[in-house]
């Protein structure tokens, strides 16, 4: 039977490992039910965005801030979400939900990702905080070394931020700290089935090759904040919003709205990602 709250032992390796995996967070029907709405609802298609990594590869991903009332909205506010967030998170105060993005790898044309840790993004933003951040990664499709899964560096959390600066037109970490990290710890190849669950520190380390399988693999990736940790550079509000709460059955049993009103991330609103150049190619 799956359970609302993580064990001790799941809590221990949460902070021993920087990350922890939730087999079947959720069941093959919602997960059915998220990924056929990911590739039918149309918003996702027009407010996705592209981004190159080093060899010119396409990574795909929709982001977007506030959780609304449709099937990803009522995941990220789900009760069996927030309650494994809030054990995570170094605090007692709400839990916000900061944004939620759709990676998007489709079959052999998916880009990489460049080694990074969240919070040399988030740094940016001047949340304060890091232990007050965390990422929720679902995977909607299989996840393997095949099809270009999430890998981590184990443990590489402890190292604190590392200094970041872009790859392509993603933001990569110093790679003499990541070779220096691959000598001394241990590396991890994520691999999910459909419906599990990654909940990971921001200063881990993590990457994942471009996708050159037959398979498409996609995720959704929800990040949190405790209320408490302030962001003195972020110019959306979800960040110190807490979540209103929904029962688990919101996912599969209530009504469900297009995704079309959300609030979308524009590459021309993001200042890091108008600073590569992207207008002269990217095409959303």
């Amino acid at each position: 039977m799956f359970s609302s709250k993580f064990s001790p032992q799941e809590i221990a390796a949460y902070h021993r490992d920087g990350y922890v995996v939730v087999k079947k967070f959720c069941s093959k029907e919602e997960t059915d039910h998220m990924y056929s709405v990911a590739t039918q609802d149309d918003a996702m298609r027009k407010n996705a965005v592209d981004l190159n990594d080093e060899t010119g590869k396409k990574t795909r991903l929709s982001l977007w801030f506030t959780p609304g009332n449709d099937v990803f909205g009522y995941l990220t506010r789900s009760e069996k979400m927030v309650s494994h967030v809030a054990q995570l998170i170094d605090s007692d105060a709400p839990v916000c939900h900061f944004h939620s993005k759709l990676m998007q790898k489709e079959p052999r044309v998916g880009g990489a990702w460049e080694w990074h840790q969240d919070y040399g993004y988030w740094y940016k933003n001047q949340f304060m905080f890091p232990d007050q951040l965390i990422s929720v990664m679902i995977a909607l499709t299989e996840a393997n070394k095949e099809n270009g899964c999430l890998q981590v560096i184990k443990a590489s959390h402890k190292l604190g931020r590392v200094n970041h600066g872009f790859s392509g037109e993603q933001v990569g970490a110093d790679m003499v700290m990541v070779n220096n990290a691959l000598k001394t710890l241990e590396l991890v190849y994520a691999e999910l089935e459909p419906g599990d669950a990654l909940f990971f520190h921001p200063n881990l380390l993590h990457r994942s090759e471009a996708n050159l399988s037959a398979y498409p693999r996609w995720s959704i990736i929800s990040c949190y904040n405790a209320q408490s940790n302030p962001a003195y550079n972020e110019t959306s509000l979800s960040w110190k919003i807490p979540v209103n709460i929904v029962p688990d059955e919101a996912i599969l049993e209530w009504k469900s709205e297009s995704l079309s009103n959300a609030d979308f991330l524009k590459k021309e609103n993001d200042p890091a990602l108008k600073e590569t150049g992207w207008e002269k190619e990217v095409k959303v």
